[in-house]
């Protein structure tokens, strides 16, 4: 983490008062901001508070974790909100895929404002939303992954054939008269099987024979 002159200056001062901020992107231009404890953060334009009238406080957000071979780097956070109906607007499954950004800073401990800019530490979008109901109490546990989890996704609806081709790049001929792709027979059910096709390697070797000939 880099910080500026002014950060690294708050941060070796015998005391600090950090704070961390969340942001939820709720969506129609609307945000949820809020600090993990009491109190009111401003910077960059925005304001963070510790409590939300309708959506409640920040409870506990888990360490950071690093991704490793196919998993993208993650934040667990946990809101608690006030009510069923903002814990159920929380919860909904169209919040997949908001964004989500993390920040901790350092404050002046005589005024509370920022010293310096607050690091990002964490950029990415919900993943699953999880609402828990407990006695008298109510919890929405956000699973937030980073940007790179869409380097995981399957492209299922990728194919080598001319109708794709042209969905992509409308009057893009270039696939137009593709004949020679492999097709996957149907394993394991009774269906119709494909037209026989000609592998593309063969195509070639044919022609050269016939050059060579």
């Amino acid at each position: 983490m880099s910080l500026s002159p002014e950060q690294g200056a708050a941060y070796a001062a015998p005391a600090l008062l950090l704070f961390e901020a969340f942001e939820l992107d709720l969506g129609g231009g609307a945000w949820l901001r809020l600090l993990r404890g009491a109190g009111e953060v401003s910077f960059s334009g925005k304001t963070f508070v510790g409590v939300d009238d309708a959506y409640g406080v920040l409870g506990q957000v888990e360490a950071i974790t690093d991704g490793v071979e196919d998993e993208a780097p993650s934040l667990q956070v946990t809101l608690l909100p006030p009510t069923r109906a903002a814990a159920a607007t929380l919860a909904q499954p169209s919040r997949q895929g908001a964004r989500v950004t993390f920040w901790q800073g350092v404050a002046d401990l005589s005024t509370g404002a920022p010293i310096g800019t607050p690091e990002a530490l964490f950029l990415g979008e919900v993943d699953v939303p999880t609402l828990r109901v407990g006695q008298g109490a109510l919890s929405v546990t956000l699973e937030v992954v980073s940007a790179f989890e869409r380097f995981f996704e399957v492209r299922e609806g990728v194919r080598l054939s001319d109708a794709f081709h042209q969905a992509a790049w409308p009057g893009e001929l270039g696939l137009e008269f593709v004949t020679a792709t492999q097709r996957q027979l149907p394993w394991g059910r009774d269906e119709p099987r494909p037209g026989v096709v000609t592998d593309l390697k063969d195509q070639l070797t044919d022609v050269a024979r016939s050059v060579f000939r």
